[in-house]
């Protein structure tokens, strides 16, 4: 048994035993993050690889995006969160759901650098010169020529 602190001498890692006793919880300060979003998770209808495009709604809280322009657009399925909100929640299909951030999103072309993204309707997002209010999922960082792929995405009300 330890108390008090425990300060490496180099980059090492410790054992500090099971993963569910209360000395494994961190309460520190983040200052960086190997990853790039913010996400929760959600119980969805069936499992949503990363990239598509989610809303509210289904026979979970969530479901595939399948209306054109859904004002009810969650977020985007996140592979790799930075943050991870709601993480011991249980159930047979759960999502981490970016909310913000950088996040992979699969979409349907063209789209522009900069584009406000909405819903396409099938998963995937497309790109909208005026949306309507609640619909927008976030801006495009690429540029994409295409009929349907994945590009990155800044997630969040714009």
């Amino acid at each position: 048994t330890h108390t008090g602190n425990v300060v490496p001498s180099a980059n090492v890692s410790y054992n500090l035993g099971s993963n569910t006793a209360w000395y494994n919880v961190f309460y520190g300060k983040a200052t960086q993050a190997q990853y790039a979003d913010l996400a929760e998770n959600y119980h969805a209808d069936t499992d949503y690889e990363p990239g598509t495009v989610i809303v509210f709604g289904g026979t979970a809280e969530t479901t595939q995006a399948t209306v054109d322009s859904d004002r009810r657009v969650a977020g985007v399925v996140s592979d790799k969160p930075a943050y991870l909100m709601n993480s011991e929640l249980k159930g047979q299909f759960v999502i981490n759901l970016a909310l913000m951030g950088r996040v992979p999103c699969k979409v349907i072309g063209p789209v522009k650098k900069g584009d406000m993204l909405v819903a396409a309707g099938n998963g995937y997002a497309r790109a909208e010169n005026h949306p309507n209010v609640g619909a927008v999922i976030g801006k495009a960082l690429e540029n994409f020529d295409g009929e349907s792929g994945t590009i990155e995405i800044v997630v969040g009300r714009m």
